[in-house]
């Protein structure tokens, strides 16, 4: 690493309010070849991954799609394609296109299924990078939907198995959405199986700050906090989250998404580039099972029991969902803060399209 290892990150290069950020988003991407309604939705999502403190699949992932665009791994304007259909039962295939779309014209399905039979189980297979995955709860969410989603990650190995020293898995998120009532905030849990996801990786090589204690093995199998490890051949590998625990659960999101969906499963070296997401998604309706209202009920007080514990930290205790509704408040007020290297990969990708830079800072400006 350039910079000491416990220095602090550098000062945002720039704060960028969140529709300013949107245009500047969508024009890069529609520069690229979507049309304006897919590049508005990517746009959307990025940005929204944002405000909700999840930067690590924000815009920052933008000069990625972009490389993959050229190179073939993504394909722009894709359209979701019905493989299987039982009802209840779907699959799906993206054609390895823009996640951000695919993944919400599937949740859109699964919700107009749920609907009519209480329940739907989607089979999302080849689509390129999913982004935040809360954000397609969130969608099941707004519709009064319980919804779990299992993913896996069709890339360069990147995580390590338990009792291992070499990366044999990816970063394999799971993700579960939960209305808790008209009080309270929903639940969101939204969580990589790694002990960090890679974006934290990169994000860390940006900011030239070290990585947490025990996330991480270099290519010898040492504990190590120099994100360079993840970056430069011959790569270490990231550790699974809570041991053999979190390594089971990846394991168990790999065959969910990866075989259930009729996607693949990671078993050989990827190219570097490469992000293809599948996902098996479950949605529920409360209301076809008959436990809304107790649903709201019984979270209001489990949530009041949980969150009068003694707190050991200034916020106190907080569910899942509650940090990233508050990081949306805050950073819609206060803009979003890019990094440098994000800044520059922005202006970079830009220049590529022939966007010159002073287009791209008058869009962030609000021009």
């Amino acid at each position: 690493m350039a910079r000491h290892p416990h220095a602090e990150a550098a000062p945002p290069a720039r704060v960028v309010q969140a529709q300013a950020l949107r245009r500047l988003v969508q024009a890069l991407v529609e520069r690229s070849g979507s049309s304006p309604i897919e590049a508005e939705r990517v746009a959307h999502h990025l940005v929204d991954a944002d405000l909700s403190g999840h930067d690590t699949h924000g815009v920052a992932m933008l000069p990625r799609y972009l490389e993959n665009l050229r190179t073939g791994g993504l394909v722009a304007n894709r359209e979701l394609v019905v493989v299987h259909d039982h009802g209840a039962l779907v699959t799906l295939d993206g054609q390895a296109g823009y996640g951000q779309v695919i993944g919400a014209q599937a949740m859109a399905l699964g919700i107009e299924r749920a609907r009519v039979h209480g329940v739907a189980v989607l089979g999302l297979a080849n689509s390129h990078h999913l982004g935040r995955i809360g954000a397609y709860a969130e969608q099941c969410l707004d519709a009064g939907l319980v919804s779990i989603h299992f993913v896996n990650v069709v890339t360069q190995p990147l995580v390590a198995p338990f009792g291992g020293s070499d990366a044999r898995l990816a970063t394999n998120p799971m993700c579960v959405g939960l209305p808790m009532g008209p009080a309270l905030e929903p639940l969101l849990l939204d969580f990589a199986t790694s002990r960090i996801a890679m974006g934290k990786v990169h994000e860390a090589q940006r900011q030239g700050r070290p990585l947490p204690p025990g996330a991480a093995i270099d290519a010898e199998g040492r504990p190590s906090r120099d994100p360079g490890v993840m970056l430069q051949e011959p790569r270490g590998a990231l550790l699974p989250l809570g041991a053999h625990k979190g390594y089971g659960l990846a394991v168990a999101c790999e065959l969910l998404a990866g075989a259930l969906t009729g996607g693949l499963t990671l078993h050989q070296p990827r190219a570097a580039g490469a992000i293809i997401n599948n996902m098996l998604s479950i949605l529920v309706d409360p209301e076809r099972l008959g436990t809304a209202a107790h649903l709201a009920a019984q979270a209001h007080a489990f949530a009041d029991w949980v969150k009068a514990s003694p707190p050991t930290r200034e916020s106190g205790v907080m569910l899942p969902g509650e940090p990233e509704a508050a990081s949306r408040r805050r950073r819609r007020a206060e803009g979003i803060a890019l990094d440098a290297a994000t800044w520059a990969g922005l202006l970079a990708a830009g220049s590529v399209l022939g966007i010159e830079d002073a287009a791209l800072l008058a869009l962030a400006e609000g021009g």
